[in-house]
């Protein structure tokens, strides 16, 4: 494992770090007049999780980053996360005076602005004692970043419940995307942010990447109401059964459709039946052909799932939040035929085919006095029913919506 933060620091050379010098105050005057606030360590400490906060979901989360690398700078910069950890002053100076970044130097147990004031603790972590004794009331600044030295996912997810319903912002110092991924989904809430410390310019994409998609998935997908006009068995075809990492709730399942403009919510199993067991981890989604929505707008055919891929989960409302496919069953089995399209006068016709059985049912709309079942199985639905539609560019290349014209049928 790499050496400890303080060791670092002090084979570095910034043990002896006295700041203020001309250069280093041309910079904090060029940070405040953009920050417009007193540098004072309430609002240094603000500016600093401010000029890197990303929106994840329907939270924030801050990311800062630890690089010698003037690529990675680059890549990081241009993606809006603009604080950096340093451990040289000239290299926190050189960078200042090509880019608009917010510098931190780290030093004698933590992170310090250019007007040397603490704006994070640093506490690193090798055993479970030390892990026990990391308390919110350790520490003088509003931020505390761990380090952990024996990196593990359990620790990760005692420092979340160690500080819940901290005010302070904690961090976590991640060498991999992946290990940031775990930090910021620990217990669900994750923590308040990660100092990414890598070399490596994909590490930066990457990371950016998952910050997209999730915050994709924290949107309410638009759903339209759709007619059925038509319902027909149409012989034995391989059905797709997928089997989630996550538990479903009445009105959820997965967007799916032969056409990729026009996604039909396909109900989990999670519904009593008179016939078989409830799954509630369980879509039975359609044939291997179809089309299914997953994370970042995208569409991947049904056969392409596979154990880990992400799909995204869908209410009738429209809410989403991403899943882990654990198992995906291929089996040959009946299947019928569904044609829909959103007005009697409609043109373009929408189609899906499933497994004719009982246990598989579309998502229909909600209504506000409850007279409608959030599902219909589709051995019980008729031509006039209504059912929930997703609709979107039709034209796609390897899961990505492109412009261009295109005739499905």
């Amino acid at each position: 494992m790499a050496q400890s933060v303080l060791h670092s620091a002090s084979l570095a050379g910034i043990r002896c770090f006295t700041p203020p010098t001309d250069k280093w105050n041309n910079i904090c005057r060029l940070i405040s007049s953009q920050n417009k606030h007193p540098m004072n360590t309430k609002a240094t400490q603000s500016s600093s999780v401010a000029s890197s906060t990303t929106s994840f979901g329907s939270s924030k989360k801050t990311v800062w980053v630890w690089t010698e690398s003037k690529q990675v700078m680059t890549a990081a910069v241009e993606r809006g996360w603009n604080t950096f950890v340093f451990q040289s002053q000239k290299l926190a100076d050189d960078w200042s005076s090509i880019a608009l970044i917010d510098p931190l130097l780290i030093k004698e147990g933590g992170i310090f602005d250019c007007q040397n004031t603490r704006v994070a603790t640093v506490v690193e972590v090798s055993n479970p004692k030390e892990l026990e004794e990391l308390q919110p009331e350790n520490g003088v600044a509003e931020n505390v970043v761990v380090d952990l030295l024996d990196w593990q996912v359990i620790p990760a997810e005692n420092i979340v419940a160690a500080f819940q319903g901290s005010q302070k912002t904690v961090f976590a110092v991640s060498k991999t995307p992946v290990e940031a991924q775990v930090f910021f989904e620990a217990l669900e809430h994750g923590l308040g942010g990660v100092v990414l410390k890598v070399e490596d310019v994909q590490a930066v994409l990457d990371l950016k990447d998952y910050f997209d998609r999730r915050d994709k998935v924290g949107n309410i997908l638009s759903l339209t109401k759709a007619i059925v006009t038509g319902v027909q068995v149409a012989g034995m075809g391989d059905r797709v059964c997928v089997d989630l990492c996550s538990l479903m709730r009445p009105g959820e399942g997965l967007l799916v459709g032969s056409f990729a403009r026009g996604l039909f919510l396909v109900h989990s199993e999670c519904l009593e039946s008179n016939y078989i067991a409830s799954r509630p981890f369980r879509v039975n989604a359609g044939p291997v052909h179809a089309y299914v929505a997953v994370p970042g707008g995208k569409t991947s055919y049904l056969s392409e799932l596979k154990a880990g891929k992400e799909v995204i989960l869908v209410d009738q409302k429209g809410r989403q939040r991403p899943a882990i496919v654990g198992r995906v069953k291929i089996e040959t089995r009946p299947l019928i035929l569904v044609e829909a399209k959103r007005s009697l006068d409609d043109q373009t016709i929408y189609s899906i085919l499933v497994q004719n059985a009982e246990t598989v049912a579309l998502v229909c709309p909600k209504k506000e006095n409850g007279g409608q079942k959030t599902a219909i199985p589709v051995t019980s639905l008729k031509v006039g029913d209504e059912i929930m539609l997703r609709l979107q560019g039709g034209a796609r290349h390897t899961g990505i919506e492109i412009q261009e014209f295109i005739v499905e049928k």
